[in-house]
């Protein structure tokens, strides 16, 4: 016999989760009620466990998707539900099935049980214009259940003929949703959502041959001293779809004073310039949950991939709740901690492989030193610069002695450490350092800018870097070679043009001038440009060489001479400091072509 009553609702509690669940990803669905099977299953384990029950049959969940009559079904046989149990635990949405399972059963625990029955069932009507379910408890003499009900203020509830224990739920898809109903998004919901939960889980099943849609027992359950390196790749291959094989990768897998499980990948860097977000996904007892989720992994770890499980996480949590609870700051220092030590061990242990992989873990190690100063202390003396030699230098070699307050008012500055920014471009400066016996550091990535400004603030005694264009006159002249004669040909021949002009004496006499900007006001200009407010002034000076023949055989030429020969020598090193705007070039091409017709005609 059927009867009717009203769906209780905890409004003040519920409604409003309910309402931003309606806002944000509907596919969210199927994973809870997909979790809500699992759960069923595991509550049925758990009574098997401590003899309550005894059912040794193969656990297994299956889905169904059934165009022409519009419905998509998840069905378990788990621990299944009496009448009182419907009413209890799909009535009252604010009530706990899991919650309740493990009060009254507090010797079996709750581990493996995610616990939110009642209000992720619900999440169905996202998608759903009526919901159907059909569960026979495991009870013996118990009858079966049907509960119906389009999500408003009604349902019914009665007897059905349901002969197996376990639950079925009955989706009607809605008009506007029928992209639910098809298979190939509800595999790859399944995908996303369910690829790791712990009982097998089968899409529109045909027969004995068919094969679940998901793992498990993902790599990251086992212990890792029974892991391959091939069932590493593998499984870093089909999490990630990346066909390119990580560097290295960490297991973590602690079960005090937190439960935490999960492999860290190091993947090959892709893009050298930029900073390339990987996806380290987060689930709960093999239930995903999101990927990137930083209140988890600290920011500079999502440039790996990875996959962590922790139990301890709730699946449905806001994020306020992460960011205050101290369990969860203390798993992202205990997992920031994992990934220092491996890159010390490996450091140790395996230098030239280290050494191998640098140019893939600069970003990430240099990013980590910025967002976490932990992370800096940690690494900071396996962080490495290669030099123009190719040789790795670790940064603590590049530091130079703290000079005490009395050597700073006196003037001495610190060390003073040239790099190169883009070896192509700089190709003329580095040609001079390497002649002149001097070496300078690359630094060529996306973030080096922002690095090499962090190390100087954390040693702001010992170190100051300078590119290899700015005040490269102090390390590469020989001596003294003011001459104020050359200073005015070049400023007269380059009047209109913001450029200072200044005459050295250079140990490469082959050079006849290169261009020097200020470090200090370059940086500004290039901050200026990130932040789109402009840009400030460069302040480039040209050095003129007064060891170059070509110079000082400007002194006896004509004025006519003079400003040709002095403007095309301007060119050639403003080529080599940035290159040529399109009415640079229209210039200098005019001008080279008088210098050859002149000498031609000679």
């Amino acid at each position: 016999m059927e009867k009717q009553g009203n769906i209780k609702i905890s409004s003040e509690n519920m409604m409003p989760i309910i309402k931003k669940w309606l806002y944000s990803e509907k596919d969210i669905f199927l994973r809870e009620i997909v979790a809500n099977a699992s759960d069923a299953i595991t509550k049925l384990k758990k009574l098997n466990t401590l003899g309550e029950t005894a059912n040794e049959e193969i656990y297994r969940i299956t889905v169904t998707t059934d165009e022409k009559a519009k419905t998509l079904t998840v069905e378990d046989n788990g621990i299944g539900m009496s009448e009182e149990e419907v009413e209890t635990y799909i009535t009252q949405i604010a009530f706990s099935g899991a919650a309740d399972f493990v009060t009254k059963y507090e010797k079996a625990g709750g581990d493996g049980i995610i616990g939110h029955f009642g209000l992720g069932f619900y999440s169905a009507y996202m998608v759903s214009d009526n919901i159907e379910i059909f569960t026979k408890s495991y009870q013996d003499g118990v009858k079966g259940v049907h509960w119906t009900s389009d999500g408003n203020n009604t349902y019914t509830i009665g007897d059905c003929d349901k002969e197996t224990r376990g639950t079925k739920i009955v989706m009607h898809i809605s008009a506007d949703e029928k992209e639910f109903l098809k298979e190939t998004t509800i595999r790859q919901l399944l995908n996303k959502y369910c690829s790791f939960m712990p009982y097998e889980i089968f899409l529109n099943p045909k027969g004995k041959d068919d094969q679940p849609v998901n793992t498990t027992c993902p790599l990251y359950k086992k212990q890792p001293k029974n892991c391959t390196e091939e069932e590493y790749k593998t499984f870093y291959r089909e999490t990630f779809h990346d066909y390119n094989e990580p560097l290295f990768w960490i297991h973590l897998n602690m079960e005090y004073p937190f439960n935490l499980k999960g492999i860290l990948y190091f993947p090959q860097a892709k893009k050298q310039v930029e900073l390339e977000r990987g996806q380290v996904k987060l689930y709960c007892n093999q239930v995903y949950i999101a990927d990137n989720i930083k209140e988890v992994i600290p920011e500079f770890l999502m440039l790996l991939n990875g996959v962590i499980d922790c139990p301890e996480i709730p699946l449905n949590v806001s994020r306020s709740f992460l960011q205050n609870d101290r369990q969860v700051q203390k798993i992202a220092k205990h997992i920031t901690k994992k990934v220092a030590d491996k890159l010390l061990e490996l450091y140790k242990n395996d230098k030239e492989k280290y050494e191998n992989c640098w140019k893939d873990l600069a970003t990430f190690v240099k990013f980590g030193c910025i967002k976490d100063d932990e992370f800096y202390q940690k690494v900071k003396d396996v962080i490495v610069f290669k030099n123009l030699c190719g040789q790795f230098l670790p940064i603590t070699q590049c530091l130079g002695e703290e000079i005490s307050e009395e050597d700073a008012k006196a003037g001495k500055e610190p060390k003073s450490v040239y790099y190169v920014s883009d070896e192509n471009k700089q190709a003329q400066y580095i040609k001079m350092f390497k002649e002149a016996g001097l070496d300078a550091l690359v630094c060529d990535t996306y973030i080096d800018p922002h690095f090499i400004s962090y190390i100087e603030y954390k040693n702001p005694k010992r170190v100051r870097f300078l590119r290899i264009d700015a005040d490269v006159a102090g390390a590469l002249k020989e001596e003294s070679g003011e001459d104020k004669e050359t200073e005015e040909i070049f400023k007269s021949a380059l009047e209109g043009i913001h450029v200072s002009i200044k005459s050295e004496k250079l140990k490469n006499s082959a050079v006849p001038a290169i261009v020097n900007v200020s470090e200090f006001m370059r940086r500004m200009s290039e901050m200026n440009q990130f932040y789109q407010i402009g840009n400030a002034p460069t302040d480039m000076t040209l050095i003129v060489n007064t060891a170059n023949p070509a110079v000082v055989a400007l002194k006896a030429a004509s004025e006519e001479e003079r400003i040709t020969a002095a403007r095309h020598i301007y060119y050639l090193a403003l080529m080599d400091y940035r290159g040529l705007t399109p009415e640079e070039s229209d210039a200098f091409h005019e001008i080279t072509a008088k210098l050859l017709e002149k000498y031609l005609q000679k």
